[in-house]
């Protein structure tokens, strides 16, 4: 430890470099992607119903000045040694992945196609890295007293919440015979958000709530990445109305107090568990990650 240079973080505490250079690339190649979709929207999204190309609009604006500028901010501050920034990051690539797996399904095939599939694998492997250079252990080993009950029930309750409204809208197709009804404005066989929500997303937030709730390191290593996406998945569809009021539509306002609710709520919980992670490290300072790693 002594002869590491000073400020520098040791070895297993940064993001490696690797990974630092993936995710760098994926935001961008996801930067150029959204300022072309913005610039030309109707070359890249010509093709869609008119609530499939505001919400494609929607979530280029979001991409553009706010997630990608997150990504690399994240990114550098992780391989430098800052943990929360790393925890964070995790929530970002695992956002972009998400909504790049949705432009890639579910989008005409078009200009922008191959950008999109690279802006998904990148994404993809950047998180894959980012959560296997995690030292899981350590993390238990130095949150082990972190009261995190909070932000633990929080992911539990808004997987099961989600998880309530999405089954629901599906079971009452399935029984009507009829085909997916919120499919059907973006004239797509399936709502990408049904699928990629109850397969992937709702369970993994639901055990990272438990996990965090029996003080795992998955749970303290996923628990800021899940609120954060929480926080970031409710932008887009508030950004929808001003998009359609913008291309001269009818602007509905109605989801918006509830999915600003949910944003706020998570951003509340997300600063506390922050907030309370920063509390430990300076009460706590030798409980890095390389000293409870290496015990």
């Amino acid at each position: 430890m002594g002869e590491l240079k000073a400020g520098m973080a040791p070895a297993r505490d940064r993001l490696p470099t690797r990974v630092l250079w993936l995710v760098v690339s994926a935001a961008l190649l996801g930067a150029v992607g959204s300022a072309v979709g913005l610039l030309t929207p109707r070359r890249v999204y010509g093709q869609e119903t008119p609530a499939l190309l505001e919400a494609a609009i929607a979530q280029d604006l979001v991409n553009l000045f706010l997630v990608v500028p997150l990504l690399l901010v994240l990114a550098p501050a992780a391989a430098r040694g800052r943990l929360r920034c790393w925890l964070c990051l995790i929530g970002a690539l695992a956002f972009t992945a998400y909504n790049y797996a949705i432009y890639a399904f579910s989008v005409h095939f078009g200009p922008l196609f191959l950008v999109w599939v690279a802006v998904l694998g990148l994404s993809f492997y950047s998180l894959a890295g980012c959560w296997a250079a995690l030292d899981k252990q350590a993390l238990q080993e130095r949150f082990h007293t972190l009261r995190c009950g909070l932000a633990a029930w929080f992911l539990i309750a808004a997987a099961v919440l989600f998880g309530f409204l999405w089954l629901r809208e599906v079971a009452a197709d399935l029984i009507e015979g009829r085909p997916s009804t919120s499919a059907q404005s973006w004239n797509v066989p399936t709502n990408p958000v049904h699928v990629l929500d109850l397969a992937v997303f709702l369970p993994a937030v639901a055990a990272g709530g438990v996990a965090l709730l029996r003080g795992r390191g998955a749970g303290y290593g996923s628990a800021p990445g899940f609120l954060l996406f929480l926080v970031l998945t409710t932008l887009p569809p508030l950004v929808i109305p001003f998009v359609t009021g913008a291309r001269g539509g009818v602007a509905l306002w109605s989801a918006a107090l509830p999915l600003a609710v949910v944003a706020l709520l998570a951003a509340g919980v997300l600063w506390r568990l922050l907030f309370l992670m920063r509390q430990d490290a300076d009460r706590h300072p030798e409980r890095s990650l390389a000293a409870a790693g290496g015990r």
